[in-house]
């Protein structure tokens, strides 16, 4: 999988007087089926989260509220994705190191999951990531 995989998604808006609706349905607006939902709250100002990758997860990564920065690396190329509206979402394919800094106060960072948690799915060692995509 390479950076160029990773995408934005605009996800659908209903405009309402009374405040806007969105909504994700899996294999509509995203392409995988969702198992798990989590999200991130509270980070104090100059924290980072995120700083792994995937073997086979796939992710929609949402600023619900306020904004946030993930840095998205295929072991080749390396992007900055700015997130700051809750009917954006970054798709992350398996294989991309992302770490996630710059947030706003009061963000929430919302993440849909196409598996429940694995521990043994996450590279945590930088170079331990490189070496296997380098194997591909």
């Amino acid at each position: 999988m390479a950076v160029s995989d990773c995408r934005v998604f605009d996800l659908p808006i209903i405009n309402d007087p009374r405040g806007n609706l969105t909504f994700v349905e899996a294999g509509r607006h995203i392409p995988f089926d969702i198992r798990r939902v989590y999200y991130l709250y509270d980070v104090p100002g100059g924290a980072e989260r995120g700083g792994h990758a995937h073997r086979n997860l796939h992710q929609l990564i949402i600023a619900m509220s306020g904004s946030f920065d993930i840095h998205i690396d295929d072991g080749y190329e390396k992007k900055t994705i700015h997130l700051n509206r809750s009917y954006h979402g970054l798709y992350i394919c398996p294989m991309i190191w992302r770490e996630i800094d710059n947030f706003s106060s009061g963000a929430v960072c919302m993440v849909l999951a196409s598996d429940f948690y694995d521990e043994r799915d996450y590279y945590r060692d930088y170079s331990e990531f490189l070496a296997d995509v380098n194997k591909g």
